[in-house]
């Protein structure tokens, strides 16, 4: 099992990795359109677990794992797009996937916890 910074590093390599796929996609308007979300919610993953680092209370934590949970799906639902769309990406984005699902169980059980051990912040 990783700890919470081997996670944190995990999100950035992730997020490194789909840089390297839009840097290789056409430029258009519908692509850049793509380019643009993808970057900045697959940017946003490590950020905010990077973030929940420094949370102020429960609550605080609480919302920065739900940011994380949030922009994790979002940089999976713009994968599936590119796949789709760019099909000479498949097996990497397959693999890109694969790791965001990973990732989003590993947030969903931690936002359970989080839940489960402080109830007033359901």
């Amino acid at each position: 099992m990783r700890t919470k910074d081997e996670w944190i590093v995990f999100a950035k390599n992730l997020a490194i990795q789909v840089f390297k796929i839009t840097d290789s996609m056409k430029f258009g308007p519908a692509n850049n359109e793509i380019i643009r979300q993808i970057t900045r919610c697959s940017n946003s993953v490590g950020a905010n677990y990077r973030a929940t680092k420094r949370a102020k209370s429960s609550k605080d934590f609480l919302n920065k794992f739900k940011i994380v949970e949030e922009e994790a799906d979002e940089t999976i639902y713009f994968l599936e797009i590119i796949s789709e769309r760019e099909p000479k990406f498949k097996p990497e984005i397959d693999e890109l996937i694969k790791q965001y699902i990973e990732l989003l169980s590993v947030v969903v059980a931690s936002i359970n916890t989080i839940k489960k051990n402080n109830p007033d912040l359901q």
